[in-house]
């Protein structure tokens, strides 16, 4: 496919995308004073200042640590299930890998940008380490896994009725993130895995290891060097090699699609003893034409 398409196609999908992530936004807004405020239980009200926590106090949560408690493993850290005692609550502890230069720069980005937040569909951020040359971010624990396990897992049990309600939920995070901040904030790394789910399968945005703040008025301006996840990237990043607000937008396209199809962003298939790699934008583009 030619680049001047390829274009074409990012720019087209990015506009359709905006309209979908307004119209989402409205239906969640009148959603909202339908069901009226949630409720929050006495153990979560008592986490929600982000506090400091020592190095010990981590360690024994976690069990020094053990892999039976191992939620996921990324390119710079692991997660591991904790239980604070002190409040009786569940916790996931990030623990960065040791002498991660990579991981030590998504650990300070994370930190400085989500204690500027507060969002019912983004991950909540309890507290922090950086002690003994260890460097820990807490957040609550959410039981359902993430979406990408729950779409592609065999069978897939998510209905439509819990899908709409994650997408909803992801498209209100980044409405947030974007328009009523008082930085716009762009995640650059918007993914079905980054999408974590609670017991009532409520969408809930993590992982800002990538994210940058913007001043007002500039979320459509360029920022650092920046690649997210191959198959949720903007076609425009692979030229500039910068994240712009509707990048983020694009990124959330691309899960939606997930989420109505049910299949991967990138899927890799066999043919003629050959593997290839198809990209869901250009299957739902094919098929649209």
């Amino acid at each position: 496919m030619a680049m001047g398409s390829l274009a074409n196609i990012g720019s087209i999908s990015a506009s359709l995308l905006v309209l979908g992530l307004v119209w989402f936004y409205c239906r969640r807004r009148n959603y909202s004073r339908k069901d009226g405020t949630m409720s929050v239980n006495v153990n979560r009200e008592m986490v929600t200042a982000p506090r400091k926590f020592s190095y010990k106090e981590l360690r024994l949560a976690t069990s020094n640590f053990a892999d039976e408690g191992l939620l996921g493993e990324g390119g710079f850290g692991k997660v591991y299930l904790s239980f604070l005692r002190d409040i009786s609550y569940n916790i996931a502890v990030k623990r960065v890998t040791p002498n991660s230069q990579q991981g030590f720069k998504e650990y300070e980005s994370e930190i400085t940008t989500i204690t500027r937040l507060r969002h019912r569909n983004l991950v909540q951020l309890i507290g922090w380490c950086h002690d003994n040359n260890q460097f820990l971010i807490v957040y609550e624990f959410l039981p359902n896994k993430n979406l990408d396990y729950h779409l592609h897992r065999e069978p897939c049990l998510l209905i439509w009725d819990k899908r709409y309600k994650i997408a909803m939920g992801l498209a209100s995070a980044l409405f947030y993130l974007q328009e009523e901040c008082n930085q716009c904030v762009l995640h650059r790394d918007i993914k079905s895995s980054n999408v974590l789910l609670d017991l009532s399968f409520n969408a809930k945005l993590g992982d800002f290891g990538l994210a940058r703040l913007v001043d007002p008025g500039q979320g459509s301006q360029t920022t650092q060097v920046m690649l997210g996840t191959e198959g949720y990237i903007a076609p425009e990043c692979h030229d500039t090699y910068k994240a712009i607000k509707e990048s983020d937008i694009y990124s959330f396209g691309i899960v939606a699609l997930e989420i109505a199809t049910g299949n991967k962003a990138i899927a890799v298939i066999e043919r003629n003893g050959q593997r290839f790699k198809t990209k869901l934008v250009e299957w739902v583009w094919e098929l649209y034409g």
